[in-house]
C-alpha cells in the first residue's frame, strides 16, 4: 500500500479499519467499517426510496446492498443481522446495514482509507476518497458508533451531504461539517468539486496561453481546492457524540445536527483546531 495504490489483503484489515472499493469500472468507490469477522456495516440508500441525487445520476450511482450480483441475498449477510438486531426487532433493509466481506466487496478488490496522512501524501493521491489529513479515533471508538448506527440510523442518503464515505468518516472521526452550503466529508465529491472549480472557474487560467502553464495553474488550482475541503482542514467541522446525533437525527438532517450543536463550549470546531493528538468522544 502506498501512494499508487490503497490495495491490501483480506489478512491485513483490522477491526475498525476504514475501508472502501471501487464500483462501476472504478467511477465511484462504495466505503464502510470493517467490524471484523469478515463482516462490514455501510451505509445505503434504502430500497424503493428516492434519498439520493434526485437527478438522472441516481440510474447509474447507487450503493452496494446486502446481495450477491445475481441479486439473492447472501445467508452471512442474513446471519450477521440476526446477530445484531436488538430485542428481536429485525435491522432494516436499506440505510446502515451490515454485510459479509464478499457481497461489500461484490467481486472488487479490497483498499483501505488512510488517516492522518501528510499533506505531500495527501496531494500526491490525486484522486480523493482514499485518504484525509484527519486523525482517526482508537478502534473501540470507531466500531461503537458504527454498530450504534447499525441499529440507530445516520438519516437519509444523499450522495452529495450523507453518502457511504461520509458515514464511514463520522465513524472513525465523529466529525460533522456544520454548514448547509458545501458538500460534506466525502473526498470523492470534493476532488469532482475541485475539479470543475480548477477547469471552468478559476480566471488564473487567462493568466497564461501556454499549454504547459495552464496544466500548471490547473493542476495548482485542483491540488488547493482538495486541500482545503479535505476534513482534516476544514473548520467548518465539529466533533459530536454519536448518541447525540442519535438523539436529533430522525427529526433533522445530519447537517443540521452538526450545526446546533456547533455552539457546545466541548463539542465545538475549535476542538478540531487543537489537533495534532487524537480526542476522544
Amino acid at each position: 500500500m502506498g501512494v499508487l495504490s490503497n490495495k491490501i489483503g483480506r489478512e491485513e484489515v483490522k477491526a475498525g479499519d476504514h475501508i472502501y472499493t471501487w464500483r462501476s469500472a472504478y467511477l465511484y468507490s462504495h466505503h464502510g467499517i470493517y467490524i471484523g469477522d469478515e463482516k462490514v456495516i455501510h451505509f445505503t440508500r434504502a430500497p424503493g426510496h428516492e434519498i439520493g441525487t434526485g437527478t438522472m445520476l441516481d440510474m447509474v450511482l447507487f450503493s452496494s446492498s446486502p446481495a450477491t450480483s445475481t441479486g439473492n441475498t447472501c445467508q452471512r449477510c442474513i446471519d450477521a443481522r440476526h446477530q445484531h438486531q436488538i430485542e428481536g426487532e429485525p435491522l432494516p433493509e436499506g440505510g446502515v446495514i451490515i454485510s459479509c466481506l464478499d457481497c461489500f466487496l461484490d467481486g472488487g478488490y479490497l483498499y483501505l482509507f488512510t488517516y492522518s496522512v501528510s499533506t505531500a501524501f495527501f496531494l500526491a493521491k490525486a484522486r480523493g476518497g482514499t485518504c484525509t489529513l484527519a486523525y482517526s479515533d482508537p478502534p473501540d471508538v470507531v466500531l461503537h458508533r458504527a454498530l450504534f448506527l447499525l441499529t440507530r440510523g445516520f438519516g437519509a442518503y444523499c450522495l452529495f451531504k450523507n453518502n457511504c464515505e461520509d458515514f464511514a468518516i463520522y465513524c472513525k472521526t465523529g466529525l460533522l461539517v456544520e454548514t448547509a452550503f458545501s458538500v460534506g466529508r466525502s473526498g470523492q465529491l470534493s476532488s469532482i468539486t475541485a475539479a470543475v472549480t480548477a477547469v471552468a472557474s478559476s480566471p488564473l487560467r487567462f493568466l497564461t496561453s501556454s499549454t504547459g502553464g495552464l496544466a500548471v495553474v490547473t493542476t495548482g488550482m485542483y491540488c488547493v481546492g482538495r486541500y482545503v475541503a479535505d476534513i482534516g482542514i476544514r473548520r467548518d467541522v465539529v466533533k459530536i457524540p454519536v448518541e447525540r446525533l442519535v438523539e436529533q437525527v430522525e427529526t433533522a438532517p445530519v447537517a443540521a445536527v452538526a450545526a446546533a450543536v456547533s455552539s457546545a463550549p466541548t463539542e465545538g470546531s475549535s476542538f478540531f483546531r487543537a489537533l495534532p493528538s487524537p480526542v476522544l468522544m
